[in-house]
């Protein structure tokens, strides 16, 4: 018996980054890279030649993030529904939560291929979303973190972009 694959989800902008990413590579940053390695090439032994051996460097990692951005891309779920009730928090959500100390925070949660901190994109995964996936509007959670527990209570939830 095989297991199930476990799905990946990515917002519909989350996958859109990913796919720019992909197409500026492969159209511009590659073309770019093989052109300025052909022309160190040109210059004689390669063996000392440090603008050559930079220039294949680069694109071996242009050609390993191509590689990996094409066979994750069709990996991903894109998740773009919204939920039948708002007042929920489940993929995609934005949330503004008060802790203990009555600071506000905002999280979103996201795919794991679109987290960002200094925004406040935060994985499915995360012990933070894990605790809020499935509460509701005026919920506290607590939610244990290596530092300590610590409870959140649901102050808002939005499915779209917060005007602030």
């Amino acid at each position: 018996m095989t297991a199930a694959k476990k799905r990946d989800y990515i917002t519909r902008a989350g996958w859109q980054r990913l796919a720019d990413e992909l197409d500026y590579l492969w159209r511009e940053k590659r073309p770019h890279v093989t052109r300025e390695l052909s022309a160190a090439a040109a210059e004689g032994d390669r063996s000392e030649n440090a603008e050559y051996i930079y220039r294949k460097k680069e694109l071996r990692e242009i050609d390993r993030r191509v590689r990996y951005l094409g066979k994750r891309l069709d990996e991903l779920t894109v998740v773009e529904t919204t939920p039948d009730d708002p007042d929920k928090v489940f993929f995609g959500a934005w949330i503004d939560v008060l802790d203990d100390d009555d600071s506000s925070h905002r999280y979103r949660i996201v795919g794991a291929d679109e987290t960002d901190a200094a925004t406040g994109a935060i994985s499915l995964n995360s012990p933070v979303a894990r605790a809020l996936i499935g509460k509701r509007l005026g919920d506290i959670v607590e939610i244990a973190l290596p530092q300590g527990r610590r409870e959140l209570e649901i102050v808002a939830i939005h499915y779209t972009p917060p005007a602030d």
